[in-house]
């Protein structure tokens, strides 16, 4: 395992952006794409992500350090910091059950695509991180290397499955086409979505109540176009944070800038993937009769939709606002306020851009989040003084992953340390799946009607 082990790790240790386009140059190769034209779209894809890079750094650079003054001003006396994805990500690929579960998850993969069970073919390796921070969180926990194993091989089904519920959202709302989200906090926090979507619609009044940049363009013009909206949320943003004109007008210009080339750089992998799709459509037509399948993604290319940048530079306020309210909380958000869209990304889709709608149910998703998040407070430090990297801090949270009810309940199954609350997250998040598979279905009975 040792020589599978450093190629994995010195795979792992590019990073997304050049793991991913070697992964789409080889795996089109594979299918039979031209080598000249797999090694375009490789790159492509490349180019795409290492500007969606640059641009969460931007936002990270900018956004973050605002938040936290924000939160000063605010006065709160949160004591345990969210790392957030940034900080816990590192901690999981350190976990001494990482090699073992990327090959792990792309085995779940294989087999559920030949027994037929999903649909998605999952691409973006670096992202099975979040399957092994469920692994990696049960095996700290429990001690036992089997049980981390099967934490990896459930979350990977259901990341899978995923794929499927979500890929008619992703063509209904998002236009990508043949393109789904298998795996990221927006993944697996949707459901909650799902279920708010249709307790709203069963409410008079409040069901036809739209709000969003489309319908507000339509009636002040320019003032609502994605670039001015920017502008705006982030020079609220920057006041609160105490910043004089100057700073908050330079993060407004910053946020402009988010969403004027995010939707441009999200085009990028569209095009890098399109000669792997149309290929291996033509495979699976030729030998099953059946077209249909998904690419898995990361969640950021859903960041080129105004509607969600807008709702995440909205949350970054309201998030903390919301941290003081959950019972208990001891948790002060920070390391995930500056890319929170990606929690919500997913619920714009379900809401089809009605940013009224999403604030509700994106409330419902950050307080369910924080609740979960400051019950895993034990596990997630366990982790990180697992493999030395607590930063000198003596209690870690994060709120990505942290607050992931998949690895809550599936933990929780063998330590069985609160009952109480595995059995009300356990319910709730049951029911809001329940929920999901039926608004995917509804979704995708539209769009069969809409393509006859």
């Amino acid at each position: 395992m040792g020589i599978i082990g450093d190629a994995i790790n010195y795979i792992i240790d590019m990073g997304a952006s050049a793991m991913l386009p070697l992964v789409i140059a080889v795996l089109s190769i594979i299918v039979g794409v031209k080598v000249g034209k797999a090694i375009r779209a490789g790159l492509m894809v490349g180019v795409g992500f290492v500007g969606l890079d640059l641009i969460v750094t931007l936002m990270n650079e900018n956004l973050g350090p605002a938040a936290q003054k924000m939160s000063e001003n605010f006065g709160l006396s949160l004591n345990v910091v969210d790392i957030g994805w940034p900080g816990m990500s590192p901690i999981t690929w350190a976990s001494s059950i990482a090699t073992v579960a990327i090959p792990v998850a792309i085995g779940v993969n294989i087999l559920m695509l030949v027994l037929k069970l999903t649909k998605t073919i999952n691409v973006d390796i670096w992202n099975i991180w979040h399957m092994t921070f469920t692994g990696a969180i049960a095996y700290v926990v429990t001690g036992n290397f089997a049980i981390g194993i099967a934490g990896v091989v459930v979350h990977a089904v259901i990341a899978y499955k995923f794929g499927d519920l979500y890929a008619p959202l992703m063509e209904d709302y998002f236009e990508l086409e043949d393109i789904t989200v298998p795996h990221g906090t927006a993944t697996y926090l949707a459901p909650i979505a799902c279920t708010v979507d249709a307790v709203i619609e069963k409410i008079p009044g409040v069901k036809k109540i739209n709000f969003s940049l489309e319908n507000l363009q339509e009636k002040v013009g320019v003032l609502a176009e994605p670039i001015v909206i920017g502008g705006i949320l982030g020079g609220i943003v920057g006041l609160l944070a105490g910043y004089d004109f100057k700073g908050a007008f330079q993060l407004g210009i910053k946020m402009s800038a988010v969403m004027v080339l995010m939707p441009k750089i999200t085009k990028c992998i569209m095009e890098g993937l399109m000669p792997l799709t149309e290929r291996m459509k033509e495979i699976l037509t030729k030998r099953s009769g059946d077209s249909e399948f998904y690419i898995g993604l990361d969640p950021a290319i859903l960041l080129g939709d105004s509607d969600v940048v807008t709702a995440g530079l909205i949350f970054i306020p309201l998030t903390v606002l919301i941290a003081v309210i959950v019972p208990g909380n001891v948790i002060l958000p920070f390391g995930d306020l500056a890319t929170i869209g990606f929690f919500i990304a997913i619920a714009v889709a379900v809401h089809k851009g009605n940013l009224f709608r999403t604030l509700i149910s994106g409330s419902c998703i950050m307080f369910f989040t924080i609740w979960i998040a400051n019950q895993a407070i034990p596990w997630t430090t366990a982790l990180a003084q697992s493999v030395n990297l607590t930063g000198g801090a003596s209690q870690i949270a994060a709120l990505d992953q942290g607050g992931c009810p998949i690895t809550y309940l599936f933990t929780q199954l063998f330590t069985r340390d609160n009952m109480f609350g595995f059995a009300v997250i356990g319910i709730i998040y049951v029911i809001c799946m329940i929920f999901t598979v039926r608004l995917s279905k509804q979704r995708a009975a539209a769009l069969k009607e809409e393509n006859y």
